[in-house]
Order: structure tokens, then C-alpha cells, then sequence
């Protein structure tokens, strides 16, 4: 990967919304203005907006609040999450590190360039304005215990939003964040491990902070980010959060099964009793969202009869 030590220096003195001219800038990185705009162009292709103004500089369209390591691992109970700016995807380098982490270690990222959804999907991620979070987890009982953990993740991620202010944040069975009717974020979980072996489980979050509308084309149905919902975390204190949450829901599913969760679940669901079509491969079920089992399957109810799905997509039903 090529180096970014400049255009990372450069976001960082731009960060806060101020002008700065190419020859102020190029004093402080000991280059020319030529190479100073070389590099405004890689922050352009990271979805950075640069404006330029002659005779002024450059300035980014509003201030941008940085990650910062040491302050999430210093609000974390105990550390061990990284920050890496510009990345092929969050999952991908937990997973390719497997071998030497622990249950919790955590990263995130400011870009990915590869970023990855569900089903093979591209994850529009441009730089500096949402969450990329994964987080590497050693499920001992084996794949067959992590049944229903994409729920625990999704119940994690509304809670932790909702405590900083997102108070209409919920779920979306099996594994999305909504707000307002629109996705809000999603949810990757990776595994690995046989029958009998422990699961070696990669979980992703992505999470629309401030994204705005140019990347829209590239994403295939409706989104929705918490700036246009009138909410401004801070995304330091919103990673800590959430990993430390995680770290603690995660140990308490290995403990019990998905049983605490289902009524925490109950009074997040963005769907529970509403109309619903189930899309299973190419079949189209309707019915209303009865919330979740034990085991994390979605109950639908049809005709006064209720029946347990584990699988598919879920959609609200458009009302005639």
C-alpha cells in the first residue's frame, strides 16, 4: 500500500476548517505547492471535500474531527484497539491477524478502500465522516454457538447511539441500524473455524455519520446519516463506547445464549408489528413482525399463525 504519511499530515492541518495557502502548507511539509496539490488530490479520491480559492489556499468544507488513538484506548476498560487511517477494509486486517489476537482487540479506520457489506457488496466509505469499526472475538463453544450474534452487535450498536443522543435509533433484523425508515448502519460478521473448533469470529461495523449524497449512486437503497437527523457525536467517545459494550455483551453471550438479549431487542425493533415481506432467495413472504425467538429467528405471523424464519431479508410491505 502506497505510503500516506502526507496526505495524513495534510488532513490533519487542514482538519480544522481554516484556509492555508499551498505555500504555508508547503513550508510546513517541506515541499513544493506542485507537491502540495498532488497530495490535495489523493485526499479529493478519498471522498475528502478540498475547496481551493486562489489567493486564499485550501480549506475542507467544515472542520473534521479526527480519530485519535490514544483517546478511545483511554476511555476503553482496557485498551488494545488500533487506529489505522487509510485501510482496505477493517475486517480484512483483523482477519488476516487472527492468529496473534486476543478476544476485544478492535480497530478502526478513518477509510477503507476496499470496504465490504453483506453478500459481496461494495461499503461506500469515504474518509473522515463515519464509523469503520471491527473487532476480532474467539467463540470457544464453536461456530454453532454463534447463532444470533449478528442481533447482540445490532442491539449493541443502537444502544450505544442512543446513549449519545441518537434516541430513535433501532434494529433491523438480522443485521441492520435504522433510523427513521432508512439504513443508518450495517453489520459484517466474518467466521472462520470448523465443527468442534472454537469460531474465530470478525465483526464490522459501518456506521453513517456525516456521509453526504455524492456517494449516493453507489449505494442501492435508502440511507440515512445522523447529521440529517440533527445529531452530532463524537466519534472518539462513540468507538469506546461501543467496543466497551461490545467486549461485555459478547462475554455475556458466550455465558447465556442469546436469552438477556431478546427483550432488549423487543424495544429496539424498528419492525415489530408492522408489515413486513420476508425475501428468501426468490420467494416473497408477508406477514407482520412478531419480534425474535430465543434462538434469534424472526416470527412473522400469518393469518393468525406464527412461525419462525432464520433466514432472508426483511422489508416493510408498501401500505395500499
Amino acid at each position: 500500500m502506497k505510503d500516506n504519511t502526507v496526505p495524513l499530515k495534510l488532513v490533519s492541518i487542514l482538519a480544522n476548517g481554516e484556509f492555508h495557502s499551498g505555500e504555508q502548507l508547503g513550508e510546513q511539509l517541506g515541499m513544493s505547492r506542485a507537491a502540495i496539490n498532488k497530495h490535495i488530490q489523493t485526499l479529493k479520491e478519498w471522498g475528502i471535500d478540498v475547496f481551493t480559492v486562489t489567493g486564499k489556499g485550501y480549506s475542507l468544507s467544515s472542520s473534521m474531527q479526527l480519530l485519535n488513538e490514544d483517546e478511545i484506548n483511554a476511555q476503553l476498560d482496557n485498551g488494545r484497539l488500533a487506529v489505522i487511517p487509510v485501510i482496505d477494509s477493517t475486517n480484512q486486517y483483523l482477519l488476516d491477524r487472527m492468529d496473534r489476537l486476543q478476544s476485544g482487540d478492535a480497530c478502526v479506520a478513518e477509510y477503507q478502500q476496499a470496504g465490504r457489506g453483506r453478500r459481496g457488496r461494495q461499503w461506500v466509505s469515504p474518509f473522515g465522516v463515519n464509523l469503520y469499526l471491527s473487532m476480532y472475538w474467539r467463540l470457544e463453544q464453536g461456530p454453532a454457538a454463534a447463532m444470533g450474534l449478528s442481533l447482540v452487535i445490532g442491539i449493541v450498536l443502537a444502544e450505544a447511539l442512543q446513549e449519545l443522543g441518537a434516541a430513535n435509533v433501532r434494529v433491523k433484523w438480522p443485521n441492520d441500524i435504522y433510523l427513521e425508515d432508512r439504513k443508518l448502519a450495517g453489520i459484517l460478521v466474518e467466521l472462520t473455524g470448523k465443527t468442534g473448533d472454537a469460531a474465530q469470529i470478525v465483526i464490522g461495523a459501518g456506521i453513517n455519520l456525516g456521509m453526504r449524497a455524492p456517494a449516493a449512486e453507489a449505494i442501492n437503497q435508502g440511507w440515512i446519516n445522523l447529521q440529517e437527523a440533527g445529531v452530532i457525536v463524537n466519534r472518539n467517545a462513540l468507538s469506546a463506547r461501543i467496543v466497551n459494550k461490545l467486549r461485555s455483551a459478547l462475554a455475556q453471550f458466550e455465558q447465556d445464549g442469546l436469552t438477556p438479549f431478546v427483550g432488549r431487542w423487543a424495544r429496539l425493533d424498528n419492525f415489530i408489528d408492522r408489515p413486513v415481506k420476508l425475501l428468501i432467495g426468490d420467494r416473497e413472504i408477508f406477514g407482520i413482525a412478531r419480534g425474535i425467538d430465543q434462538q434469534g429467528g424472526l416470527i412473522l405471523e400469518q393469518d393468525g399463525v406464527k412461525k419462525s424464519w432464520v433466514g432472508g431479508e426483511i422489508s416493510l410491505r408498501p401500505q395500499h
